[in-house]
């Protein structure tokens, strides 16, 4: 039975992939509607509704950057993009341009489908959503309180502010520059280096002593982070 979970543009101009994908999508509730190129994905988003996106960065008449940014000028639908390993200078600039997430090739079908399935539950969920609550840690946005295992957790206002940002978009990756932007302005948009020192700390203050790696904030090597959730 396909369709049921909607109609997501798949744009890839290598008949393999496209396959793999149509596959993948209808095994799991989707319909899968197949675009060449930018022109030919272009076209289908505008002569049908879509529930979301998976764009290829590598494309014969330009790329998937530019295509993320030409859908984002006229829909809010989720945008995955597919990428080869080693191309993360590309991720970031996919994910400034409009892209919720990005799967890195060869990709795992259930890799793919959990981010799908993240993407579109984030774009349906209420965006003023009065209390995030993830796996032990509580975030009462309108009081400003965080909590893990029911204890208050203190923290700065800037720690305060990136875990909210963070826990506002959970499974979506946040690239350095929108974290800083979001938090700090503008014009720290390249300070990396005070990004990383404030995730350490708030990772010392939320996560749960004696794990092996942080439970509620991973990190996407030389991308950015994302609230796992």
């Amino acid at each position: 039975m396909s369709g049921d979970g909607g109609h997501i543009l798949v744009v890839d101009d290598e008949l393999q992939i496209v396959r793999a994908l149509k596959v993948i999508l209808r095994d799991s509730g989707y319909e899968p509607i197949p675009a060449a190129n930018v022109e030919e994905a272009l076209d289908a988003a505008a002569t049908r509704p879509l529930d979301a996106a998976i764009v290829d960065l590598v494309l014969p008449d330009g790329n998937g950057i530019d295509l993320c940014r030409q859908l984002r000028e006229w829909s809010a639908m989720p945008i995955l993009v597919l990428s080869a390993i080693g191309e993360e200078e590309q991720k970031v600039r996919a994910l400034e341009a409009g892209a919720d997430d990005y799967v890195t090739k060869p990709f795992g079908a259930r890799e793919l489908v959990a981010r799908l399935g993240a993407a579109l539950r984030r774009a349906g969920r209420a965006p003023d959503e009065p209390t995030i609550a993830v796996d032990g840690l509580e975030l009462d946005l309108a009081r400003r309180v965080v909590r893990r295992d029911g204890i208050d957790i203190h923290l700065t206002p800037i720690e305060y502010d990136l875990l909210r940002v963070l826990a506002r978009n959970r499974g979506r990756l946040l690239t350095h520059r929108a974290l800083l932007t979001e938090v700090w302005g503008p014009a720290y948009g390249d300070d990396i280096r005070t990004l990383r020192t404030h995730i350490a700390n708030l990772r010392h203050k939320i996560e749960p002593p004696g794990e092996d790696g942080p439970r509620y904030i991973r990190t996407d090597p030389g991308v950015g982070y994302r609230f796992s959730g």
